[in-house]
């Protein structure tokens, strides 16, 4: 299966790097005005698809534009064709594609692939992550003063929900730095593979971080809710670090609770 997600990823991701800058419509989601969404991403998805139902015809998909389908299946495949649409209709290079599989509840292989460097980030449950290939690993930082952290905020970021203002202003005075990619699939990818330390976000959706999640889990991070109580795809926020930091940053959530 991981092989057939590698297979969707990459064509998808080379469709989505061939149409940068060639986007017809733009349509807005419903109630949701920052929320983006152009026929690149529907083509995308039907794409990845199409591969997967070629190979496994009864497995259930649950995918950001296409919603969910045989919800008793045995495997769900949790997909997002494109995410960073924002940034890929402004041309900017920092979007992907991610897949993830789900077997009775449980992640236990994820692919996310960004065509502009040509990184394929993989998983199994149990094997450990990978990047192009290369094992990787969550940094070894073990203060938030030296942490490179990552966050994301919601469409609906007017309402402030969660206090998500509050905790970036919480954090801006912890760590080093602060970084907003855009694609809640990279920032998981990057804590994975070491490159930034920490990170927490509200309001996703499960194909935002199925894949990421198995990442930093199968490269020695840790993954919770923001008071470190265990948490699931499902759950609308999470916190993932190199587990060094954990603690710390639940100190700075708790701080910004409301």
């Amino acid at each position: 299966m991981l092989h057939v997600a590698i297979e969707a990823a990459r064509e998808a991701g080379k469709y989505l790097k061939y149409n940068v800058g060639k986007v017809r419509s733009v349509e807005t989601k419903k109630g949701e005005e920052r929320n983006l969404v152009s026929e690149i991403d529907k083509t995308s998805e039907q794409k990845i698809i199409g591969i997967i139902k070629r190979h496994y015809p009864h497995h259930a998909i649950l995918a950001e534009e296409s919603g969910g389908s045989e919800a008793s299946a045995e495997y769900k495949w949790v997909i997002d064709p494109l995410d960073g649409t924002t940034n890929f209709l402004h041309g900017l290079p920092l979007y992907c594609v991610t897949i993830a599989i789900e077997r009775k509840g449980e992640i236990i292989a994820g692919v996310v692939y960004d065509p502009n460097l040509d990184e394929l980030f993989t998983a199994e449950k149990g094997s450990g992550a990978y990047v192009n290939g290369k094992r990787m690993h969550v940094s070894t930082r073990t203060r938030l003063l030296d942490s490179l952290l990552v966050t994301g905020f919601p469409y609906d970021i007017a309402a402030n929900p969660g206090n998500v203002v509050g905790h970036f202003a919480n954090f801006l005075m912890e760590g080093q730095g602060i970084r907003r990619l855009g694609s809640a699939a990279l920032d998981l990818s990057y804590i994975a593979a070491g490159r930034l330390d920490g990170y927490w976000e509200v309001n996703l959706n499960p194909w935002d971080m199925a894949a990421g999640v198995l990442f930093v889990l199968e490269s020695g991070g840790r993954v919770t809710d923001f008071t470190g109580a265990p948490t699931t795809i499902y759950h609308k926020q999470v916190l993932a670090s190199n587990s060094l930091i954990h603690t710390a940053m639940i100190d700075v959530l708790k701080r910004g609770a409301v």
